[in-house]
């Protein structure tokens, strides 16, 4: 999930970052489409050498979409997948790696979010089917027309993308199978490595990427240029790609556009909510009758530059006169640790610190006024500093006060200005009393037979002489609006409980008013219920604390400390407690194991999505009797904790104990079948190459030279000449058969992938370079390093609203998206255009020195004026 608001945060501040990429689209010729030839240079016009996707970055939209109507069934899901897949690839086009890492077990520390998600989305999904089916029963009821169910539809249940599932493990065959298809057809795909890390290797998708990085960076065969580019949504993929200290690191993501409409849940119709719908028009023969289902405008995409948000922080944490040596890698560090304070998945974020308010730029002002007195940096190769953050964390303690004052004055300002707005809008509409009966007005003119009364003139009118009544949207939301029944009293309920609940000036209930005196206190009790003279469990939450902090730091920078740890409390302390911090313990074992997939399932599912579990596993969440049945509460409390809106509070579920969890799951292992026990294994990564790449060799001489490593202990080294220096272990992938020409899709998957025919793909297990327990992965820029060309200037950091996206005047007017790479490039340089002008009017070459007059040199000056002059304008 990463941290909320804050790439909204980062790119108005440092507008730079973003650049839109430039999408080639596949061309239809005479009914045939062409696709996009991906082995041609990047049109973005750079050369990517590694792309790794986050793939539940790509599964969850493509599964549950927000902007369009969700896909019928699983073979639907599958295809969105692949096109997916297939357009990223098409617009960043790799060289030598792709990486596809799907979620796996997480760390205890990550579970108890995982936990929270899945049990709201069980809560909100049987709310939300209940609301449906009783809308539209009503509507029936009322004699309107509704689409027909589709009784070949699915019912997609979002919790089943966790590892463990039936529908995980068939993805995974999907995309082995995927992974296949284009190796043996696509061009540019027959010299790249690909690696697929499915969902039964343990570990989150973004840092098992990162640890393949991390582990590649510390081979002597490894390019300190490699150009990286990985795709996800999580704000934290920025604090991982600063902290791999890779000069050329790359996001895309797709570009976030705010009020996207969405289909109605009962008619799949835009322009109206649930609550609001009065089903399909009646008379389908009418084309003016026909609600035009929006189409889906396909998303763009857009990169962001690692390389030039180091830039912004080094203009930002310029530091003259420090009494210790300025060292920018630790300076990048140390940046990170601080975005920790403000919010990630491991940890609540403080309650003095709201990324919305500044609070980065707060940490940044106080680090360096204070970063003077602490002697050195906060952080060293991700271990913490102890006695160096105690000194942030009380600065900030200081100003906790002033904080929540002007929060509770922004708060009250802004209810203030919305019920204004809202006020006026209301004034604005027209006359709040219309008469009834037959004194009611009624539209009149051809066409309306029988209308109904209008119940906001005004609004109504301006609608009519704005709107093209030609128009099949507006045409059909008119009619629709003029047939609605005024009976319909279910439908008109719902919606004015939904505009009350959405009411901006009901203010959320607070107990804590953290701006007024004694803030601390009533914190304390309503959240722990302990006072805040109790000093102990005030220690204890303080130190729990900074074990996450240490914890998280070295799982950005180390990889897992501890697949055990997490934190358990559902809120954090204030940063006035961060006393006596230093000696606080930091160390975690290192024997601790993941766990595996259907017992991740265990402790983060409700009862509710239980059917994607053993039948024996699913009766401990509901068995009265059931040693474990507390974990699995039917209904659960959410505090708003001073926020708005349900989804923005914390959900109050208990922790679970995993001593009780593990011992009760012993009694039910034997009742696994084969087929759920691999299920539950752990697994491995696999490489796939093609037959035209160097490895095809050295992996078929493997197969074909008797038997084949068949345990990690006796795999085979890959030489890094052959993989773009690459380096790991291989040995047997039981998928592959070696001589099998003809590779069958897994699952139906008709108009999409077709039986692969002539396959030459060969795939084996793979595991990354093993280093020794304890080596440290040293935070640096390694020797060699190259950046690209700096793009950031001083003025570019002092003015948010200008930078390399906007061109022309200082308020940002003449905005302008920066597209491709290419735009470092002087402009007074002559584009292609102007050179073959100049050569066109430049005499021949066999022509005497007495033709080259004066007349014709003044003419070459002149046009060669003219187009560096336009060259520069433009």
């Amino acid at each position: 999930m990463g941290v909320p608001a804050f790439f909204r945060w980062l790119s108005r501040k440092y507008s730079s970052i973003v650049i839109h990429c430039n999408e080639e689209k596949a061309k239809e010729i005479d009914g045939v489409t062409i696709p996009v030839d991906t082995s041609l240079p990047n049109p973005n016009d750079i050369e990517f050498d590694n792309l790794y996707l986050d793939m539940n970055g790509i599964i969850h939209p493509c599964s549950h979409p927000e902007d369009r109507p969700a896909p019928k069934n699983e073979q639907e899901i599958m295809i969105a997948i692949f096109d997916s897949i297939d357009r990223l690839f098409s617009i960043v086009r790799p060289r030598r790696v792709l990486y596809m890492a799907i979620d796996g077990v997480a760390p205890r520390a990550k579970m108890n979010q995982q936990r929270s998600r899945r049990f709201r989305a069980s809560k909100e999904g049987v709310e939300q089917t209940e609301l449906k089916a009783s809308i539209r029963a009503e509507l029936l009821r009322n004699g309107m027309r509704l689409p027909e169910v589709d009784p070949k539809a699915e019912r997609f249940d979002s919790n089943c993308i966790t590892p463990g599932t039936e529908f995980m493990f068939r993805l995974a065959a999907c995309l082995r199978f995927y992974i296949i298809d284009r190796l043996n057809n696509d061009p540019g795909w027959r010299n790249i490595e690909v690696i697929l890390s499915d969902a039964n290797v343990p570990g989150e998708g973004e840092h098992k990427i990162m640890d393949f990085i991390r582990k590649q960076r510390g081979q002597p065969d490894h390019d300190p240029n490699t150009h990286h580019c990985i795709c996800g949504a999580d704000a934290d993929l920025i604090m991982l790609g600063l902290a791999t200290h890779e000069p050329n690191f790359t996001i895309i993501r797709e570009e976030f556009k705010p009020n996207q409409p969405r289909p109605c849940g009962i008619c799949a119709q835009y322009g109206h909510e649930m609550a609001d719908c009065c089903g399909l028009p009646r008379d389908q023969s009418d084309e003016l009758n026909v609600v035009q289902s929006q189409p889906h405008a396909g998303t763009n995409y857009i990169f962001i530059r690692i390389c030039v948000i180091r830039e912004y922080i080094k203009l930002e944490m310029e530091m003259p006169g420090l009494p210790f040596k300025y060292d920018f890698e630790n300076i990048i560090d140390d940046w990170v640790m601080m975005c920790f304070f403000v919010g990630n998945d491991f940890l609540p974020h403080l309650p003095s610190l709201e990324i919305r308010e500044g609070a980065i730029d707060k940490l940044v002002r106080l680090y360096k006024d204070i970063v003077h007195q602490t002697g050195g940096y906060l952080t060293c190769n991700g271990k913490a500093n102890l006695s160096r953050v105690e000194k942030i964390m009380m600065g900030i303690g200081k100003l906790e006060d002033e904080i929540f004052r002007k929060r509770r004055e922004s708060d009250v300002n802004y209810r203030a200005r919305e019920k204004a707005k809202r006020q006026r809008t209301k004034r604005d509409q027209g006359p709040s009393y219309i008469p009834g009966s037959q004194f009611a007005p009624t539209p009149l003119g051809s066409g309306f037979e029988s209308p109904n009364p209008l119940t906001n003139v005004k609004q109504s009118i301006l609608e009519m002489r704005s709107k093209d009544l030609k128009n099949l949207d507006a045409a059909a939301s008119l009619r629709a609006m003029l047939s609605k029944s005024s009976t319909s009293t279910q439908a008109e309920s719902s919606a004015v409980k939904r505009k009350k609940e959405d009411n901006d000036d009901d203010e959320p209930d607070d107990d804590v008013r953290l701006w007024e005196d004694g803030w601390k206190e009533r914190y304390f009790r309503a959240k722990f219920n302990v006072s805040m003279k109790d000093f102990e469990f005030r220690r204890t939450l303080v130190r729990c604390y900074v074990e996450g902090l240490c914890w998280v730091l070295l799982y950005y920078y180390q990889g897992c400390a501890s697949w055990k740890w997490f934190f358990p409390f559902h809120y954090a302390p204030f940063a006035s407690d961060f006393f006596d911090i230093s000696d606080l313990p930091n160390e975690f074992p290192t024997n601790t194991q993941p766990k595996r997939p259907l017992e991740q399932l265990m402790c983060v599912f409700p009862e509710a999505s239980g059917q994607f579990l053993p039948t024996t596993w699913r009766k401990l969440m509901g068995d009265p009797e059931s040693p474990i049945i507390d974990f699995y509460p039917e209904d659960f409390k959410i505090d708003l904790n001073g926020k708005k809106y349900a989804w923005q509070g914390v959900a109050l579920l208990p922790f679970v104990d995993e001593d009780r969890m593990m011992s009760s799951l012993t009694r039910v292992y034997d009742d696994l079948t084969p087929q759920e026990g691999k299920r539950n294994s752990r697994g491995n990564d696999y490489l796939f190459v093609g037959v035209h790449h160097p490895l095809h060799a050295l992996l078929k001489g493997l197969y074909e030279g008797g038997t084949p490593p068949m345990l990690y202990d006796d795999a085979a080294d890959i030489d890094p000449g052959l993989a773009h220096g690459m380096a790991g272990k291989v040995w047997n992938d039981e998928h592959c058969k070696v001589g099998q020409t003809v590779v069958h899709a897994p699952v139906p998957i008709h108009n999409c992938l077709d039986s692969v025919m002539n396959n030459q793909v060969l795939s084996m297990a793979f595991k990354d370079p093993a280093y020794p327990e304890g080596h440290i992965f040293e935070a640096k820029l390694l020797p060699g390093a190259k950046f690209p060309p700096p793009s950031v200037k001083p003025q570019d950091l002092r003015s948010n609203d200008r930078g390399r996206g906007y061109r022309g005047n200082r308020g940002g007017n003449h905005w302008q998206p920066v597209i491709g790479f290419n735009h470092h490039r002087s402009r007074s340089a002559l584009d292609p255009s102007s050179h073959r002008h100049i050569r066109h009017n430049m005499p021949y070459r066999g022509s005497s020195a007495s033709s080259y007059n004066n007349q014709g040199m003044w003419k070459l000056l002149l046009h060669f004026t003219i187009f560096k002059v336009a060259t520069i304008i433009l």
